[in-house]
């Protein structure tokens, strides 16, 4: 058979759903083979949406997703979403086109280095260079991408290879277990735990990923432990739990740092360096248990006691059983961090004001949508406000990205969210520069005929960078713009359009949205003006001393 129809058997041998991408004509060999397949192209506006599509496809399945682009300019609008793959931990695979290999008849026209680029961002680059190769190139690019730590993968296939007869076959898809912890190691978390006095569990993005919920909320429940989470540790543990503290969504000088001040011990589950680290280590200070797949990596400000390696799950599970915890311990102080800190996210939950604040948006969102519903997260300051005051029910059901943290990819995020979970409700959540860096985007959800609601928070600037030039005493310049009316812009598309003109009106507006078919975009002006008074001053309120 031709390369590119081996290629093909390939990746459905891999189990790939669906591609996301854009061909070009260095893929029109792959692109005819993959006419006849199981596997389903979803055609993008944008290579780099394409990517964000796939790694989030990975991100929801723990299954590297798919994506594909032609040579030079379309291989390289891969780079930030190789980037955002690997940073976030999510397993996807990059497939792109490249001129012949064999006998060049343009000299150096459009062909640029992609394997040599990819390689610092991937954990795999390679380029196909004889179609006996396919089955085991393809078989590592897929099992790298899932292999902890997850992450990004590129193949790239000249066309003459593409071509090209072949005889080889697929190889099997050979899974493996995690291994179990060290008993030793095990034994040894036990006994600090006991004799700790105020330890905190902390939940990152590493637990996340791997669902341990369910043996984490029992280690919570037989010890007592209160716990936080960052960013990307959001839902491992029901944040209704009576023991959940609150998300770090700043790196410090927030409420919930007053406890973590306070503990004697931090058992770190699942920490990710990607991720701004929400405790800074001192000599003589507070011990920190590390849990996760793989060792602690050091540096100056995290330097664990302990590390407890191998699956988080499995781990968690052989501590508890161990564990026997002694009856004189006094969590009051965390209990009242708590209630300090529950008592300022809601503050403005029910504030009328308009243009709205960010914390009326999150407790409106968060009273309509159930526990399964997905909300996906550009990148703006609004990100903060979500990450500090929306609670997450379940594992993956507030997509944001606190390990590249680009902008454009909350749309591209919602669109394969809802494609992945066509019975969930899906909410996009966009800052007007970030969502314009994929707006296209719609034409495909449209196409797609997603049932789907994209809200942008519209204050004609880049409102994080000007959050951030406020708060060290800048002058205001140079992060103001003009938008287009979105309102236009979304029917033009085929999406249907909404402008709010009260807190009222956008609570009425959002109730149809959420329950009518199609793309559904509301223009929501939003009010930042209370960011610097509220984050900028958290612990001279508290000073910790709650």
């Amino acid at each position: 058979m031709k390369t590119s129809d081996l290629f093909v058997k390939a990746l459905e041998n891999e189990g790939v759903e669906y591609i996301y991408g854009i061909p070009g004509e260095e893929n029109l060999d792959f692109l005819d083979s993959l006419r006849g397949s199981s596997i389903k192209l979803i055609l993008t506006r944008h290579e780099q949406a394409a990517g964000f599509m796939a790694a989030t496809y990975g991100r929801l399945t723990g299954k590297p997703g798919v994506c594909l682009s032609t040579l030079g300019p379309g291989a390289t609008n891969f780079v930030t979403s190789a980037a955002y793959a690997q940073l976030g931990a999510m397993p996807m695979v990059m497939l792109a086109g490249q001129k012949p290999i064999r006998k060049s008849k343009q000299g150096r026209f459009q062909i640029v280095d992609v394997v040599g680029l990819m390689k610092p961002i991937t954990k795999y680059s390679e380029q196909i260079v004889d179609g006996n190769n396919v089955p085991s190139m393809t078989r590592e690019a897929f099992r790298l991408a899932m292999e902890e730590r997850p992450g990004a993968a590129y193949l790239e296939l000249p066309e003459d290879i593409a071509e090209e007869d072949t005889d080889a076959t697929v190889f099997d898809v050979v899974g493996h277990r995690r291994p179990s912890p060290d008993v030793k190691s095990v034994d040894a978390a036990v006994e600090m735990i006991q004799n700790a006095k105020m330890p905190l569990l902390l939940i990152g993005a590493g637990a996340n990923r791997k669902m341990a919920g369910k043996a984490l909320t029992r280690f919570v429940d037989k010890t007592g432990i209160y716990f936080f989470n960052t960013q990307l540790g959001k839902g491992v543990i029901d944040e209704r739990h009576d023991k959940y503290i609150g998300t770090a969504a700043l790196s410090a000088d927030d409420y919930l740092h007053c406890a973590i001040e306070r503990a004697d011990l931090i058992i770190n589950v699942g920490h990710d360096v990607i991720e701004k680290p929400p405790f800074f280590m001192e000599k003589g200070g507070k011990k920190v248990i590390h849990l996760n797949f793989f060792p602690g990596q050091m540096d100056d400000v995290y330097f664990p006691q302990l590390n407890v390696v191998g699956d988080i799950s499995a781990s968690i599970w052989d501590i508890t059983d161990k564990l026997s915890m002694p009856e004189d311990r006094d969590y009051s102080y965390f209990q009242r961090v708590r209630d300090e800190v529950e008592s300022h996210i809601t503050k403005y939950f029910e504030d009328e004001r308009f243009p709205m604040l960010p914390q009326r948006l999150v407790a409106t969102l968060r009273d309509k949508l159930s526990d399964e519903d997905i909300v996906t997260l550009d990148n703006g300051v609004y990100k903060i406000w979500f990450a500090r005051n929306y609670k997450c029910y379940q594992p993956n059901t507030l997509l944001l990205d606190n390990a590249l943290a680009t902008m454009g990819a909350g749309l591209p995020s919602a669109m394969a969210a809802k494609q992945i979970h066509p019975d969930r409700k899906v909410v996009s959540i966009n800052g007007d520069g970030g969502f314009l860096m994929n707006s296209q985007e719609i034409e495909t959800a449209v196409r797609m005929k997603l049932d789907l609601v994209v809200i942008i928070l519209n204050d004609s600037a880049y409102g994080m960078i000007k959050w951030k030039q406020e708060g060290v005493g800048f002058e205001n310049f140079g992060l103001d713009f003009k938008n287009p009316d979105f309102i236009q812009y979304a029917e033009s598309f085929g999406a249907i359009g909404h402008r709010p003109t009260s807190s009222e009106d956008f609570n009425q507006i959002l109730d149809t949205a959420l329950n009518s078919p199609g793309v559904h975009l509301i223009d929501l002006p939003v009010d930042y003006s209370l960011n610097h008074s509220i984050l900028n001053v958290l612990i001279k309120e508290s000073a910790c001393i709650i």
